[in-house]
This record gives structure tokens, sequence and C-alpha cells, in this order.
């Protein structure tokens, strides 16, 4: 009776709505327990790293639990509700052949073709295992180490002895990027010994620096170990509600923390600013909106600019590239996804426009309208945000001059856009008030030289200073 109630109830797991994503928060529920749902029916929004996603059920039932409130942050892979599933196919099983038939029921925890993305690899992980007080510190670190490769806890293999699994475990290569290595080389770490806190078990530069701080540290073991207690507490003890916010750090803004902390100090830096009359651009794009091919679209000087930049990109293609750490290589890209970055209520997200090269301007247009009115919805999906390969950056709309902008990963140039403004201007010999806006292009020097850098600044600053160039460069 027991068997046959439990093989009844099905759960629904968190999906992996995007690729490579951990974790989500649960925004709202749709449904409670006792109600009745259906194939396909949204019950629950989430936020992930990316975006706000709704996720549908994929089979018919009646909610028997909600794992978990509003406002929870739950791993990728982990029950969030529970459904009791009508249907005949349990009462007809025979009672033999109950625990044969519900063994591949339950086991498989691999994607699903109900939801894109659905579910996570079985070798996939992301929290860190814990340790045990009684484990030694070694084994213990060779242990976590093992399972997150998806090996496999060292102790599941009954056929070695003891003592031998942790030795096999040391002889096998850690995973760490070049960079990693030759900073654990020079710090004198043994990567073996190092617990990673990286995707799928990587070793990242952070571990490497955690790893080398006891050995430098000249104070015995225990006095060490008390210091992150006394240092924790501190902060906590001064903690005053009335005047200070703490506001944890998840969902978007963790995700855009950690893009800009990586790019910022893996990608060397360089920006290039260039001050341009952009008053030709300008009336073009007033006599744009009386253009009936454009009519009901968004036609503003961003349009322009995108397809500047566009045209830029075509005259010097080199920009449109990316760095290869692992295989030490320059991947050019032959298509350009031109992303957009968008301030929202969620924070930070730079969606892209795909195969932007290959679009009119009034299919731009299009596209670029639909972008900005689905980031301000909070609807951008994480298909949306991935794959960029240059991006445009609007800090003019909040009244500033220009930026530095930080290069997205993956990226190679990000071309800020500063406020127009009227100044007056050299024109034609004499001193006129003009539109002026000041452009800044960041790259990234690894792959991108000055040179570079310099055509496709000032190639974007000649169009937008003569806008028939879009004709004759195209």
């Amino acid at each position: 009776m027991t068997t046959m109630t439990e093989a009844s109830v099905r759960e629904f797991k968190m999906p992996d709505v995007g690729e490579g994503l951990t974790e989500a928060e649960i925004l709202k529920w749709y449904v409670k327990a006792g109600d009745t749902v259906t194939d396909g029916q949204v019950v629950c929004e989430v936020e992930t790293a990316k975006a706000a996603v709704e996720l549908p059920i994929p089979y018919d039932g009646v909610v028997r639990e909600l794992r978990f409130p509003e406002g929870t942050t739950v791993d990728v892979g982990t029950a969030i509700i529970a459904v009791d599933v009508a249907g005949p196919e349990t009462p007809a099983e025979a009672p033999e052949g109950l625990a044969v038939s519900e063994a591949p029921e339950k086991k498989p925890e691999g994607r699903q073709p109900v939801l894109v993305g659905y579910g996570v690899a079985a070798s996939s992980t992301k929290r860190r295992p814990r340790k045990g007080p009684e484990v030694p510190v070694q084994q213990a670190s060779v242990a976590i180490q093992t399972e997150l490769n998806g090996h496999g806890p060292a102790a599941a293999s009954p056929a070695a002895p003891a003592p031998a699994s942790p030795a096999t475990t040391v002889q096998s290569r850690p995973l760490a990027k070049p960079p990693v290595r030759k900073l654990a080389k020079d710090l004198g770490v043994d990567l073996t010994t190092v617990i990673p806190s990286g995707p799928d078990g990587i070793i990242t530069r952070e571990d490497v620096h955690a790893a080398a701080a006891p050995a430098e540290a000249p104070a015995p073991e225990p006095v060490v170990t008390q210091a992150p207690v006394t240092a924790a507490a501190a902060p906590t003890a001064s903690y005053d509600a009335a005047r200070e916010t703490r506001v944890p750090v998840k969902g978007v803004r963790k995700a855009t923390a950690a893009a800009m902390v990586g790019s910022a100090f893996t990608a060397p830096h360089v920006t290039e600013f260039v001050t341009v009359d952009v008053t030709r651009t300008l009336k073009l794009v007033e006599e744009l909106k009386q253009d009936k091919d454009l009519q009901g679209l968004r036609v503003n000087p961003l349009l322009l600019i995108a397809k500047a930049l566009l045209v830029a990109i075509r005259r010097n293609p080199d920009i449109n590239a990316s760095w290869d750490e692992a295989n030490q290589e320059i991947v050019l890209k032959h298509y350009v996804n031109l992303g957009i970055a968008a301030a929202t209520p969620r924070g930070l997200i730079v969606p892209n426009i795909k195969d932007a090269h290959t679009k009119t301007l009034p299919q731009l247009a299009e596209s670029l309208g639909e972008l900005v009115a689905t980031a301000k919805e909070g609807r951008t999906s994480p298909a949306a945000m991935q794959g960029g390969t240059v991006t445009i950056t609007n800090v003019g709309v909040f009244g500033v001059d220009t930026g530095t902008p930080i290069l997205p990963p993956g990226e190679a140039a990000i071309l800020a856009v500063g406020a127009i403004k009227l100044q007056p201007w050299v024109h034609k010999g004499k001193v006129k008030p003009r539109q002026v806006t000041t452009l800044a292009l960041s790259f990234d020097h690894r792959l991108v030289d000055g040179e570079l850098g310099s055509k496709v600044l000032a190639d974007v600053a000649a169009i937008l200073e003569q806008p028939k160039k879009l004709i004759t460069w195209a």
C-alpha cells in the first residue's frame, strides 16, 4: 500500500532553464496544495542568474506539497513540488513487478523532453560537499575533489582497500585552466589538495589563493582555525539594522558581479575615446521617422549607432572575435550577435540580437524594439543573453558624457555611447552650436591591438558624422 502510494507521487525538480545554470529563486507560486494541474500548466515563476522564467508542470495530477516557499533559492535538480499523479498505470501493475517497474521510473534524472534544458547531468554538481569533523583534512579534500569531478565518493569502490582510495585520487589530474596552474606553481600550491569551487569541479584562482593563505601564515593551525570565526562575528556584532540594510546577493546581481570580476581581472582592458558631431545623424533620424517602411517601429539614434557599429565590424572583422584561453586560440566570428546593455529592475542584463549583420534597417529597428520592451518587462529569456559577440551600452540616457565599460565575458569589444548635447563646435570654419557626443570603445588587448581598436572607433565616428557613409561603405 505504501509502495503504491509513493509510486503515484511524482516530484517535479528545478530544471536547468539555461545552459550551465546551477540555481534559481522561486519568485511566485501559481498553485497551492490541493490544486489540480494539467500537463503544460505553469505552476511557478523562478528567477535564474539570467532572467525570470515560468515553469510548466510536465504531467497531470493534484498538488500534494510545495517543497519551498516563495523567495527561496533552490539548486537545479532539487524537487520543488510533489504531485499525486492520477492514472490507471499504478493499480494495473502486479505486486511482484512493482519494484522492478518503479526502479526505472524513479531512477532517471536526466533531461525531460517537455522542458527545454530540463534536468542536469548526473555527473555535474554545484555544492561543495561538507567535510565531516572526523575526516582528516587531506583525506576530505581528496574525497571532495573526486566527487566534484563526477567519479563519486572514494568509498564507493569496495574492491580497493581503504588506504588505496586517496592514493588513486591524488594521482588523477585536477581540473584547472593553464593560468590557474601557473598561479598554483608560483605560490607553491599542490592542486591535488585544493578544494574546487568552480562548475564541474574546476579549480579557480580564488581556490588557489585560499589554499595558499594558510601556508603563508606562520601561526599554528588552531589559531588559523579560530581567526575566521572571530572575524566573521565582528560584522554581525557591529551591524545596526536602523542605519544599514543588507541585501542578499543573488539572481541577476550575483551573475553580473561574477561576470564583471572575471572579465575585469582576466582580459586586459584598453579604452579609447572620440568626440564627434552627430548633428547630421539626428537629422537623419527625424527623416526616417517619416519613412513609411519604418512606421510603427522604434527609430532613435541608437538604431543608427548600432548600424554604424555593424558597418565598422564589416570593415574590420577581426574585432568580432574572442579569446580561447584553454586552447590558446583566437576565435574569429563570422556572425554578429549584437548585445544591448539594458538596466532592468532586477539588474543589468545584456540580451543580444542574433545575426544582426544580416538585418536591414527596418528589421534591426524591429529587433531593437522587441529587445528593449522584453527587457523592461523582465521577460528576457536566457537564450537571448547567450552568444553575444559585440555590445553597445548607452550610458547617455543617464545624462553622463561617457564611461569605460567592462567587456562582457567572451567578447572582444564594447562601445559606450554618451549623452548627446548641444555644444559649440567648429563647423565649416565657424564656431556653431552642434549636437555632439563622446564614444568610448573598450577592447581586449590580448587580441585587439591599438590600431584595430582605433580603426573601429574612427569608422563608427565617421559614419555618425557623415551618415551617407552607411551607403558608400556598406
